[in-house]
């Protein structure tokens, strides 16, 4: 039974700290896709203007 108990508990924490990396993996790799996207955003925008869009 203690053996079983034992089991438990590593299991439970394992996935515990698990769920958090995941989390927080997800958050940086959302970050840098935003930045990423923001720079294309810029480009576009500054590339526009260098080339003289009319802004209408």
């Amino acid at each position: 039974m203690k053996t079983v108990l034992l089991l438990k508990e590593i299991y439970l924490e394992a996935f515990k700290n698990l769920g958090n990396m995941i989390v927080r993996n997800y958050f940086r790799i959302f970050a840098w896709f935003s930045f990423a996207m923001f720079l294309v955003v810029l480009y576009a925008f500054l590339f526009r203007l260098w080339t003289g869009f009319p802004f209408d």
